[in-house]
């Protein structure tokens, strides 16, 4: 229900060939849902179904579908309200056709690691191209994933998103420390085991 764990499912349902899925009861507080923002942006498929409001909070059913994505361009006035997201943002950007752009994100340098460096480093290994910036990073589209041995760094949100990118990767992907997803999702690889089956 917490959109920026849902945010990860939406990102596969969007890049993934044939995907289709339902993320049930999520969160739908405007101060929160940036990464809806960004998908809207990128063309991805995604209705809210059975919005209604829950203990005074709009909540919401996101059904989202493969499809062809665009670019994205995230600025300053937009971080705070999807700074957890950016990592599998990242993600997105490798499949949309174009560049995609963030900036204004610094902060993103003094979270559980520096999610910049992190994201660069190891979708770099899966052979991303991505250019690092002090405040951001910009990544070129339509560029084929492959498997490699890949590292979460001890942080939950890269762990997370570098599952995401495994599922469009040819070949296999190895995650080290993969157990670093549980400090916010702690059912998280049962979640992506039921959806592979």
């Amino acid at each position: 229900g917490d959109i920026s764990s849902a945010a990860f499912w939406l990102v596969a349902g969007a890049i993934t060939p044939g995907a289709e899925l339902t993320v049930e009861n999520v969160g739908l507080n405007p101060s929160r849902t940036g990464i809806l923002d960004v998908l809207e942006q990128m063309g991805a498929r995604i209705e809210v179904l059975n919005a209604r409001d829950v203990a005074g909070e709009p909540v919401g059913d996101l059904r989202v579908t493969h499809g062809p994505l665009q670019a994205f361009s995230i600025g300053a006035e937009l971080i705070p309200r999807l700074v957890d997201e950016i990592p599998v943002l990242a993600v997105a950007a490798c499949c949309a056709d174009g560049v995609s752009r963030v900036s204004g994100a610094e902060e993103l340098r003094v979270k559980e690691t520096d999610r910049l460096a992190v994201m660069a480093r190891q979708l770099g290994a899966m052979g991303a191209r991505i250019e690092e910036f002090a405040d951001g990073m910009a990544i070129e589209g339509g560029v084929q994933l492959r498997g490699a041995v890949v590292d979460s760094e001890t942080d939950h949100r890269v762990a997370m998103s570098l599952a995401v990118a495994a599922q469009i990767a040819s070949g296999a992907t190895s995650l080290e420390r993969p157990e670093a997803a549980a400090v916010s999702y702690p059912g998280f690889w049962d979640d992506l085991q039921r959806l592979q089956a």
